[in-house]
């Protein structure tokens, strides 16, 4: 950690990431999950089907669970807001559901305006769920700022703008679409929200710094007077409150967004058409905390809590956030991750998440022994400019990988995680090291020294055939040398 001497400023913002209450549509599917029996060997998959088509909405409203979940969060979220916040942002999804998740909050701050923060409204045009509005497969085109504006009237809300409706705030928020939307589509939405988002909160750490901003501050100093708060406490009153934005918005994309937050631009889409093999889950109004201090850097406070559901009489509002509410079916499946490639780099040109992995391979799997070279020979091998990294991945998780010394055709290093040696990627990493010497004719043979009994298998399975060097007195009874005539 750095030093709490260093004279710095961390002005930042208090993030709160909020997924909507239960919608229509949730109810319908984890109704259609119990009675066609989801996940089971026994799942009615054309019932499930037909069902969902008949009930399911394209732009549905809250459930009546999902109403009380918003009540129970505008009765958590309104004092903190106002015993806590400055200026407070809202920025909502165009979706009915996350405009009825805000409404009561923002009824209660609108109706202590003279006493709440001051509250401005962004209604984002792209913000909405994943596959956008439609029914069965027929597009929707959304509702547009004057059907919004009706929706927000009961709440009193006054400043409010639309931004990213693609066609204009006077058409549908999804008026430009063709089709229900694909993976590939929301990913690349993703991307364009992670960079509207970090402008939009970067243009208010720029205000604070061109002016007086009373709001916008580093709230890890203590000053005076402050000695006794308590940072845990959402309610208690604070003397210097701060600049806090909350965006509303659904689960799936919420996640696809997080994982840019955690990331940064380094996220990337392991196979087109395909989810990550990683999500973030969140409950029906589940509440992910954050600090933002500027250009990208992002802090995780926490993560889906549920404060304003807690307690007995509000269990049962605890919806949206279990395996049988189809968060699973976001991983991909097995058959898609069992896709190998081969990739060659040399040692200083290899992408830090792939040299991360390949070092943590060596780490785990390699033996003491696993070469005749010094661990200093071998740093210097590593580093040098002849020095080839081959690894075997699998999206972007690496399952297998070696060095290989251009100069000498000295293969070392080979390492391949056990979950993957009965899959055939041993084999596609020396068949790949092969095909790369023939091409590259700089060397006629490959040299292994394996030091066990099953490392040894291993390459005679792969062509290779024990030396005369292998009497030498360096080679001992375990460490031996290999060879494959190109």
């Amino acid at each position: 950690m750095a030093s709490s001497k260093e004279k710095y400023v961390r002005r930042s913002i208090s993030v709160h990431l909020i997924r909507h209450g239960e919608s229509k549509n949730n109810q319908v599917y984890r109704d259609a999950q119990r009675l066609f029996k989801g996940g089971t060997p026994d799942f009615d998959l054309k019932s499930w089907t037909e069902y969902v088509d008949s009930h399911r909405v394209s732009d549905p409203g809250l459930s009546d669970v999902g109403q009380e979940q918003a009540s129970r969060l505008s009765h958590y979220l309104e004092p903190h807001l106002a015993n806590q916040a400055g200026e407070v942002r809202f920025v909502i999804s165009p979706m009915r559901r996350t405009i009825e998740t805000m409404l009561p909050t923002l009824t209660a701050m609108n109706r202590n305006s003279n006493e709440n923060p001051h509250v401005k409204t962004v209604i984002n045009g792209f913000y909405f769920e994943s596959e956008g509005c439609h029914t069965r497969e027929k597009v929707e085109p959304g509702m547009n700022a004057e059907q919004i504006a009706e929706c927000l009237s009961p709440a009193g809300v006054q400043d409010v703008s639309y931004v990213g409706f693609q066609n204009g705030p006077e058409n549908g928020w999804y008026a430009y679409g063709t089709g229900p939307e694909t993976r590939h589509e929301s990913e690349q939405r993703a991307a364009r929200f992670y960079v509207w988002m970090m402008e939009f909160l970067d243009e208010q750490l720029m205000e604070a710094e061109r002016s007086e901003v009373e709001d916008i501050f580093d709230a890890g100093v203590t000053l005076p007077g402050e000695e006794n708060d308590k940072c845990h406490n959402r309610f208690e009153p604070r003397a210097r409150r701060r600049r806090t934005a909350i965006f509303c918005g659904h689960g799936d994309f919420m996640s696809l967004v997080l994982k840019r937050i955690i990331s940064g631009f380094g996220h990337a889409i392991e196979r087109e058409g395909e989810s990550h093999r990683s999500a973030f889950v969140h409950f029906n109004t589940g509440i992910t905390e954050l600090e933002y201090f500027g250009k990208g850097r992002f802090l995780l406070m926490s993560s889906n809590q549920v404060p304003h559901l807690h307690g007995p009489s509000g269990e049962c509002c605890i919806t949206g956030g279990s395996l049988k509410d189809g968060w699973s079916y976001l991983m991909p499946s097995d058959k898609i991750l069992l896709d190998s490639e081969v990739a060659f780099a040399f040692s200083d040109d290899v992408q830090p998440h792939i040299a991360e992995q390949t070092e943590a391979l060596r780490s785990l799997y390699l033996t003491k022994s696993g070469s005749s070279l010094s661990q200093d020979e071998l740093d210097t091998t590593h580093h040098k400019s002849n020095a080839l990294t081959v690894v075997v991945k699998r999206g972007l998780q690496v399952v297998g990988c070696a060095s290989l010394d251009e100069r000498t055709g000295r293969l070392s290093d080979v390492v391949v995680r056990p979950s993957a040696r009965r899959s055939q990627v041993g084999r596609s990493l020396i068949d790949a090291v092969k095909n790369h010497a023939i091409q590259s004719q700089k060397f006629d043979k490959i040299i292994v020294e394996p030091d066990t009994s099953e490392s040894k298998a291993f390459f005679e399975k792969m062509g290779f055939e024990l030396t005369e060097d292998s009497t030498d007195e360096k080679y001992t009874s375990e460490i031996v040398h290999m060879e494959c005539k190109l």
